[in-house]
């Protein structure tokens, strides 16, 4: 059956399949939680949940999959657009693949995200750290001086953590593009465009804004392109195997 000239509507979320419905359950728990915590009783789930660098006291190996349940409390948005894009893209593909094979999608899509940012962020940090220890190793700083860059130090490293479901998204979008080409999508609820042409501005876009790197532009945008590359590659793969690769 293809539904590429069919209007995409999603369903209501009473009738999500298992999965999308508990993956935008955990996150909404998560996000609300992290408020509570934070505000009264000074708890920040960030600190565990959150992917630290490697360097980091905060890092943690599990943080790889659990930043993808994470988002960021200050920002709204950032939860509200990653799960309205697994609510419209997740059901449509959970039904496809069926719950077993969408979930390790959305994992997958979602650690291959956070290793192409972490990559990014190795060397951003690097750079930083030389810098920071040629100062601390200098003989011309005082003790107090080179506790206070050490302190630094640290709280830099700590402050460094990628959090959000946006990889796992991309991979969702890349895999809907390449399932359903001609499905014609809303942007803004308004504009129609197919879902192939949606696929790759977006990619283009991230890969601009990725190379631009903006030092006030906060998104991963590398994260953005890892889980989409995770995705298509995933399809091509199960295009092949249809039955066997879990």
């Amino acid at each position: 059956m293809s539904f590429d000239n069919n209007p995409y509507r999603p369903s209501g979320f009473g009738y999500l399949p298992v999965v999308t419905k508990n993956i935008i359950i955990i996150n909404v728990i998560m996000y609300l939680l992290t408020q509570v915590l934070l505000r009264t009783q000074g708890i920040n789930l960030t600190d565990y949940f959150g992917l630290h660098y490697h360097l980091a006291s905060e890092f943690r190996p599990h943080q790889f999959i659990t930043y993808i349940f994470m988002h960021d409390t200050n920002n709204f948005s950032h939860i509200l657009f990653n799960m309205l894009g697994v609510f419209i893209f997740g059901q449509v593909l959970e039904q496809v693949w069926g719950p077993k094979r969408y979930l390790i999608f959305y994992i997958l899509t979602g650690l291959g995200a956070a290793i192409a940012q972490y990559i990014i962020m190795h060397f951003e940090i690097r750079h930083v750290l030389d810098l920071v220890n040629q100062d601390i190793n200098s003989s011309a700083l005082s003790a107090t001086d080179k506790s206070y860059l050490i302190e630094q130090k640290y709280n830099y490293l700590n402050g460094q953590v990628i959090v959000g479901a946006s990889g796992s998204l991309f991979g969702l979008l890349g895999a809907f593009g390449m399932l359903f080409p001609n499905r014609e999508l809303l942007i803004y609820f308004l504009f129609p465009i197919k879902a192939k042409w949606l696929v790759i501005l977006y990619g283009a876009f991230e890969i601009f804004s990725g190379i631009k790197n903006d030092p006030g532009d906060n998104v991963a945008h590398f994260a953005h392109i890892g889980g989409l590359l995770v995705g298509v590659i995933l399809v091509l793969l199960w295009r092949k195997d249809r039955h066997h690769f879990y």
